[in-house]
């Protein structure tokens, strides 16, 4: 089965492609040199814990030690008066205090030190978060660069269609004025009749200010904001772009819609990820014998769950953890960029849902595709 909906890109679309994967790349190296720098910085912290430890040991000894000096004081305080009888263990006590003092100040230096390698740490750590941080902000930007790439990939392999569907309303509305000039050149101006003929031309007008509408609505690049999303309408408007291809390879597609089922979300995404889904299996269905595509949108008291089911090949045996990795394509070379189920991937984690697939060769293939109801999300700006 072939995984990737996007049609035969323009030439310079493979080299835009092909610089988002070097860019993909250079990201990931990036990230493991984030990586190394964090497990550096987990090394440095685990040498001050050690670090503390041994000042702990150092404070205890001098505790130690300092009880030892008082307890000399007073053994020579009470032994003044034998002074002469005693000047050994004062000089033993000396000594003593030499050595004590000698560990004091070593000891102040090591903590000073310590103190110093743990500024170091903490400017590193700081240094290191920052970086994250943008390299975060980097990868944010070109996964929503990436998102947008595939829309307008979606919209221009869909562009045949959709002149299909302008064209019919034109159509009509040339029929319409023409038969009310018609009528105005031949003499025969009936009021009513010239007012209804508009009228009619109108309404083509208008079905052709929707369709052009939703075109600019679907390939503008916007903030993406959640909010409620009704999913019939959602669906229905993939259908629309999508059913003159459906039909002229006579793809037939069954609808099982609950109707009233919300989600927070994004009603363009969400489209996308129809669409996506939609020419998936279209062209999965190229040399099926039979052709139909179920689309089923259920409610559950945890879960929205929309499914898209074909009667194609299904996916050979192997590759289905791999279906929604970045550039990953069963399609022939040229074919296809091996993006869509990738970005229909992270759009669906965006929105904190899940996407399945389930297949066995030659019984077609299903995705499932699960998201929370809008009870349990509040309306979220992407990034926030």
């Amino acid at each position: 089965m072939a995984v990737e909906p996007s049609a035969v890109d323009p030439p310079r679309s493979a080299e835009e492609a092909d610089s988002l994967h070097e860019e993909h790349e250079r990201l990931r190296e990036h990230v493991l040199q984030l990586e190394q720098r964090v497990r550096r910085a987990e090394e440095r912290r685990r040498a001050l814990v050690h670090i503390m430890g041994d000042l702990n040991e150092t404070n205890r000894r001098l505790a130690d030690q300092r009880r030892a000096m008082l307890h000399i004081l007073v053994d020579y305080e009470a032994d003044r008066s034998r002074l002469a009888k005693q000047t050994d263990r004062l000089d033993g006590s000396r000594r003593a205090l030499i050595h004590i003092l000698q560990d004091s100040h070593e000891s102040n230096l090591r903590l000073e030190r310590s103190r110093k390698a743990m500024i170091h740490i903490m400017d590193d750590l700081r240094e290191t978060t920052h970086e994250m941080e943008r390299r975060e902000h980097e990868l944010r930007e070109k996964q929503e660069q990436l998102v947008q790439a595939g829309k307008l990939a979606t919209l221009g392999e869909l562009t045949t269609g959709v002149a299909h569907e302008l064209n019919n309303p034109l159509n009509n509305i040339g029929l319409f004025i023409t038969n009310a000039i018609d009528r105005i050149e031949l003499g025969a101006v009936e009021e009513d009749e010239i007012r209804n003929d508009l009228t009619e031309a109108l309404d083509q007008v208008r079905k052709a200010t929707e369709i052009i509408t939703h075109l600019r609505t679907f390939g503008r690049a916007a903030t993406v904001m959640f909010e409620p999303v009704l999913l019939d309408e959602v669906i229905e408007r993939s259908l629309s772009l999508t059913q003159e291809q459906l039909r002229l390879r006579q793809i037939e597609v069954v609808l099982d819609i609950y109707p009233g089922v919300v989600v927070e979300g994004n009603p363009i995404q969400l489209e996308q990820v129809f669409i996506n889904l939609l020419t998936n299996s279209r062209d999965a269905l190229t040399d099926a014998p039979e052709r139909t595509i179920r689309i089923s949108c259920k409610r559950r008291p945890e879960a929205a769950v929309v499914t898209f089911s074909d009667t194609g090949p299904g996916i050979p045996a192997g590759l289905e953890q791999r279906i929604f990795d970045p550039f990953f394509t069963t399609k022939e070379v040229g074919t296809g960029t091996g993006l869509g189920l990738s970005i229909t991937y992270g759009i669906i984690q965006e929105h904190g849902g899940t996407i399945s697939v389930e297949s066995s060769p030659g019984e077609g293939a299903r995705f499932a595709i699960e998201l929370p109801p809008a009870n349990e999300a509040g309306v979220r700006e992407n990034g926030a």
